[in-house]
């Protein structure tokens, strides 16, 4: 046995499973104990982490509920055909066989007037001016459902159901959806962009955090090589310091985020109520939770690893 085997083994205890138990025992207590030794430092070291790692949850939750709100709506697909006001329910009647029996159309429903007043009554605040008025002025509506490629591409059945000569107008709001889908995707790349950065940023923080504080204990550093510690024996305390900053600075995420949540969650159910009625945005779920746990530890972890491999390739001590 080499003598620095034989220093690294007494100072160590020796190889095996229980001393490498036992070294990362020591190295938790040691990461603890470097967190208390430095308590500003270490709080505004948390405050950046967790502000890098919060930023990215709250855009996410926000797609998250974006999304589900745009769920809850649905795909808008049917095709608003109003007839013209001389057009009686046979009419109506006879326009609904002959488009249902198009290729690219699903189904056609018709809406009569009675329908319509009603459903304007329900849902407008003018109801009440229509008692001055003499009659339904509503026309017959025809809702025509697209099918095959016109679901997806319905400008050619919008083009033949304007050009037939009892048609009044035709709206279609499918557009709007369309919109929406291409912004949220855009958001969700954005929320990635923008957590990758983030992210590498909190791995910049805890690395720059480790290479200082091993650059204070340098002579420490030395002279456990002198005594036999290899890499791994002086990276493992880095290692788990590292991993209990991105702990600590997850946990901080997820209290601000839980925090934001509960100030916006009744302005936001406000503001949701008039696009989904009954929807209720989620928040952070213990998975979510976990995952959020797990990630900002492995950031840490990647931080902690690339300094101290940096360090420690720089500073071996001279051979003799």
């Amino acid at each position: 046995m080499s003598r620095a085997s034989a220093a690294r083994r007494s100072v160590y205890a020796g190889p095996g499973f229980a001393a490498r138990l036992r070294s990362h025992r020591r190295s938790m207590g040691d990461a603890w104990s470097r967190v208390w030794a430095t308590p500003l430092a270490s709080l505004a070291t948390l405050a950046v982490l967790g502000l890098a790692l919060l930023l990215p949850l709250l855009l996410g939750l926000f797609i998250s509920n974006a999304l589900r709100v745009a769920e809850g709506l649905g795909t808008v697909q049917d095709v608003s055909v109003f007839l013209n006001a001389d057009v009686d329910a046979a009419g109506a009647e006879a326009l609904r066989g002959a488009w249902a029996s198009r290729s690219d159309v699903a189904s056609v429903l018709v809406r009569t007037p009675d329908e319509g007043l009603a459903e304007f009554r329900q849902t407008s605040d003018l109801a009440a001016s229509l008692e001055l008025l003499d009659g339904n002025p509503l026309p017959f509506v025809l809702l025509v459902s697209p099918a095959g490629e016109a679901a997806a591409e319905p400008a050619a059945l919008v083009a033949a159901l304007e050009a037939e000569a009892s048609v009044e107008s035709v709206q279609f709001d499918a557009a709007w959806r369309a919109r929406l889908d291409a912004w949220l995707g855009l958001g969700r790349h954005a929320v990635m962009l923008l957590g990758a950065l983030l992210i590498a940023g909190a791995v910049l923080v805890v690395g720059n955090t480790v290479r200082l504080d091993l650059a204070s204990r340098r002579d420490e550093v030395a002279l456990l090589q002198l005594l036999g510690a290899d890499d791994a024996d002086i990276r493992r305390p880095m290692l788990h310091f590292g991993s209990l900053l991105g702990l600590l600075a997850g946990g901080l995420a997820l209290a601000g985020a839980w925090a934001t949540s509960a100030w916006l969650s009744a302005p936001l159910q406000a503001l949701i109520a008039t696009y989904a009625e009954g929807f209720r945005p989620v928040g952070t779920s213990p998975t979510l939770a976990f995952g959020v746990l797990v990630g900002a530890s492995i950031v840490g972890w990647l931080g902690a690893r690339v300094a101290a491999g940096h360090y420690l390739r720089t500073s071996r001590p001279a051979e003799s």
